[in-house]
């Protein structure tokens, strides 16, 4: 794995993630966006918590430094995202196990539909 050139301004790596400096919103959050094809003020629109940021035309040139930090860094995020989703299917997996009668009540009730 490469090392991780972290964009001060925009990119911070906290509690095990990546996040948007100074939010609650995680890289992972803009990058799925991205790689769904949305374009970068399609992606503002998804988050409008942070839209205060100086303006509308100020967070657009902040997202695209965002999704310019993903494609610098793209095998090494790419891997932290493959690492999270890994994590979320065992926790599934796992959920499912303890709770098969929910499950298998959850999906008769989905069929019958």
């Amino acid at each position: 794995m490469t090392a991780v050139i972290l964009s001060k301004q925009y990119v911070e790596q906290r509690e095990a993630g990546y996040w948007l400096s100074g939010s609650r919103v995680s890289l992972d959050s803009i990058v799925y966006s991205f790689v769904r094809g949305e374009l970068p003020e399609q992606i503002v629109q998804s988050f409008p918590t942070l839209t205060l940021e100086q303006g509308y035309g100020a967070f657009a040139q902040r997202m695209q430094s965002i999704i310019a930090f993903y494609l610098s860094n793209q095998e090494v995020i790419d891997a932290y995202l493959k690492q999270g989703e890994a994590q979320l299917h065992q926790l599934r997996q796992a959920s499912s196990e303890e709770n098969s009668q929910l499950y298998k009540k959850l999906a008769s009730a989905t069929k019958s539909r």
